[in-house]
């Protein structure tokens, strides 16, 4: 399979690219600076660009089976990161008839199927205090797929850790916390979520039971 990556100098998408490239499919990563990837395998191709910029994702999109983003907010902060690239991927998505989308957010995004729970209560008001900017980005790069005709699955994690996978994790709409979860799993089901298909025009959470 051909999977285009974005995010995959992060913290979660060196496990996503090192488990596609062992899976044996053709990865292809747009990163703003190569040299971060100390990487190589003759089935990764690595392009040099920005998310924000239509144009570099469009080089990303064109001849995929299937993009994943763990892109996620940086520090220092880049105001509309996540709405931007949102809609740079739809566009080109749909531009290049490529349909399945993998896209990783924060648990803080609710969604309407979500069971009444502690964290709905009372730490995402809490988030959009403290983080309202950062929150209302998520929100908004997460809606604009939603409302595009796309294979879409948004991915929620929670708070996300570099402690070793348990290979065992809980996906659906369910009562959580914002415990950790490690990168490893969730880049593993995100992995295996792109050609399994449960989820399509989902927007599951993944959690330790």
């Amino acid at each position: 399979m051909k999977i285009g990556i974005l995010g995959a100098t992060g913290r979660t998408g060196r496990p996503l690219l090192e488990q596609a490239l062992r899976a044996g499919h053709d990865v292809t990563v747009l990163v703003r600076t190569p040299s971060k990837l100390d990487l190589s395998h003759e089935h990764l191709r690595v392009l040099q660009g920005d998310s924000m910029d239509a144009a570099a994702v469009e080089r990303l999109v064109e001849g995929q089976d299937v993009i994943i983003s763990v892109l996620g907010p940086v520090k220092p902060a880049q105001p509309g990161l996540m709405k931007t690239t949102a809609s740079n991927l739809v566009n080109a998505m749909k531009k290049h008839n490529v349909r399945r989308l993998v896209y990783l957010t924060g648990a803080g995004v609710q969604d309407p199927k979500d069971p009444p729970s502690f964290a709905g209560a009372v730490i995402v008001p809490l988030m959009k205090v403290m983080a309202g900017a950062m929150l209302a980005d998520s929100e908004a790069g997460a809606r604009l797929i939603q409302a595009s005709d796309l294979d879409w699955t948004i991915v929620r994690g929670p708070r996300l850790g570099d402690n070793p996978p348990r290979g065992q994790y809980v996906t659906g709409y369910i009562r959580t916390g914002f415990t950790e979860v490690s990168r490893a799993d969730v880049a593993d089901f995100m992995l295996k979520e792109a050609t399994r298909r449960e989820y399509v025009r989902e927007s599951p959470v993944i959690y330790y039971a």
